[in-house]
Order: structure tokens, then C-alpha cells, then sequence
């Protein structure tokens, strides 16, 4: 499924073996949890407890590249996979209007993973999808590549204090030009909500980062006007919006060239958050 951040493997969010289809496909940890994606804020009314300021934040993004994690309703329905034993839910309510026709066809919650193998680089084109999971799916709805590119911004609340759980399409000073105040970072290591491993949006290829100066062996792949001498390129001009769409189509293409892969330092403000958090997550370690 097609939308606006990365393509989603898609299953009904109620049927056990559907989810559990979908861990299997992706190889996906059972203790992280699913996004379910809903074709409006009243859907997602039935499933979670919103607190005022989801409310206020899914009424300014919605239909968009924001996830909100709330506590679950009693008689939710949904599989109890999805949420991976946690008492709370990851709602969207997605922008692309394939996934938003698709939503409305079947009219029910739809769990929704990156639809790649779990760690590996996200899918921002359907061919991305078919190179990851080729005999593992049934098919790929072709939506064209994703323009925002990157994951949704998760949101969690304490109260009705908003906390960052997970840096994305939606940066914080949007966020912060919402509620009046940035959303507080989470502490502590335990998973909460998707996209919190360690490592993650992997390539197969080392990875280093804040490169200025990159060794022979390397693919350079560049950010802003001072890389010229890059292989490849985020934003010649240093648009992030650009470097955002074009960050895991980029790592594709450099994983393919079979060589370690060095990138140049991107900023921290905006989406430059959120293209950091998946850099970091695909250089570090491998378990």
C-alpha cells in the first residue's frame, strides 16, 4: 500500500492471521508493534482513548505523515498482535490517495508496516518492495514514488502532554506551532511504538556518517552545494523537503553499488531530525 511517507504491507488490523502474515513477510520482531491506518479521526475515535491535544494535533495533520499512540478502548477489536501486548494503539490517518481509496474500500483498521524486511532500508517505490519481499506478498499497489519519504512522526502522551517517540514527516517545530510548546523526548530504551530498534532502515553495506572528507572505497553520498564530488546526492541545493523524499531511494541505490557508504553531515533542524534519526539507526551496530 502506497502512501505519502513509505509503502506499508498492509493487512486487516482485526484478523489474527493476517498480522501474523505480516510479521512473518518482514521477518518483524513480535515485541514491536504495528501502525494501524484508518480513513478518519472518527475511526480512530472507536479504537483509542485520544487525550485533547491528539485531538487538536490529528484535526491540524490529519490526513498526513503523524501517528498518535493512545490507550486502546475496551472492545477495540483488533488483533492483539498489533499492539504487541501494549495497552496502548499507533493510529494514522494517511495523505496518498491510493492508500486512502484503499482504506475506504475495505472499511475497517489496516496494520501497516514499512513493507521491507525488518531492519532493512524502507520502500519509497514499489519496485523497492518487490527487490525486499518478492515471494513473500501477494502483490504491490504501484502509488509512484512516496513524496514526503520518510516515516511518520509518533507521537505518545502522558496526560495531555505530547512526547516524541519517533522523529518523522512532521517535524517537532510543527508540532510545537500546534500546541504551543515541542513535544518532550521520551526516555528510556523500552519500545513503545514502531521504529525504535536500534538499529534499523539498514543497508547491507557499512555505514558512516558526517562525512566531509570520504575514503577511496567509499560511496559518497552528498548533502548541499559543498559535495559536488559526491556519487550521489541528497539535495544539491540542501533542501531537506528534497533530501527527505529522495533519503531511502538514495541509500537503495548506494547499497546496490556493493561498497561501504559514507554520508555527508545533514542538519538537525526540521526534517533534518528525522532524515538523522534514520542515518543513526542505519549505521549503528548490527545485532
Amino acid at each position: 500500500m502506497p502512501t505519502e511517507t513509505v509503502y506499508g504491507l498492509a493487512g486487516d488490523a482485526r484478523n489474527p492471521e493476517s498480522v501474523a502474515a505480516i510479521f512473518a513477510a518482514k521477518g518483524r520482531p513480535a515485541h514491536n508493534p504495528l501502525i494501524v491506518h484508518l480513513d478518519s479521526l472518527d475511526a480512530a475515535e472507536h479504537l483509542a482513548n485520544l487525550p485533547e491535544a491528539a485531538r487538536v494535533l490529528a484535526q491540524a495533520f490529519w490526513p498526513g505523515a503523524l501517528t498518535l499512540v493512545a490507550p486502546l478502548r475496551h472492545g477495540h477489536g483488533l488483533a492483539n498482535a498489533v499492539t504487541a501486548g501494549l495497552p496502548t494503539v499507533a493510529l494514522r490517518v494517511p495523505a496518498h490517495p491510493l492508500a486512502r481509496a484503499l482504506l475506504s474500500e475495505f472499511g475497517g483498521p489496516v496494520a501497516a508496516p514499512s513493507a521491507n524486511p525488518s531492519g532493512r532500508i524502507s520502500p519509497t517505490t514499489a519496485a523497492h518492495v518487490m527487490a525486499g519481499l518478492a515471494g513473500r506478498i501477494a502483490a504491490v499497489l504501484d502509488g509512484g514514488p512516496c513524496p514526503v519519504g520518510v516515516e511518520s512522526t509518533i507521537l505518545g502522551f502522558e496526560g495531555n502532554e505530547a512526547v516524541l517517540l519517533r522523529e518523522g514527516g512532521i517535524s517537532a517545530e510543527q508540532i510545537a506551532a500546534v500546541l504551543g510548546q515541542p513535544p518532550r523526548t521520551r526516555t528510556g530504551a523500552k519500545i513503545t511504538a514502531p521504529g525504535q530498534m536500534l538499529s534499523h532502515y539498514a543497508p547491507r553495506a557499512r555505514v558512516r556518517l558526517n562525512v566531509t572528507t570520504p575514503q577511496h572505497d567509499e560511496i559518497w553520498i552528498g548533502f548541499g552545494p559543498d559535495c559536488r564530488g559526491a556519487a550521489l546526492s541528497l539535495s544539491l541545493s540542501g533542501d531537506l523537503d528534497e533530501a527527505a523524499a529522495k533519503l531511502f531511494a538514495t541509500l537503495h541505490q548506494a547499497d546496490a553499488m556493493g561498497q561501504p557508504i559514507a554520508i555527508a553531515p545533514v542538519p538537525e533542524h526540521g526534517l533534518g531530525a528525522a532524515i538523522n534519526d534514520r542515518l543513526r539507526r542505519a549505521a549503528a551496530p548490527r545485532a
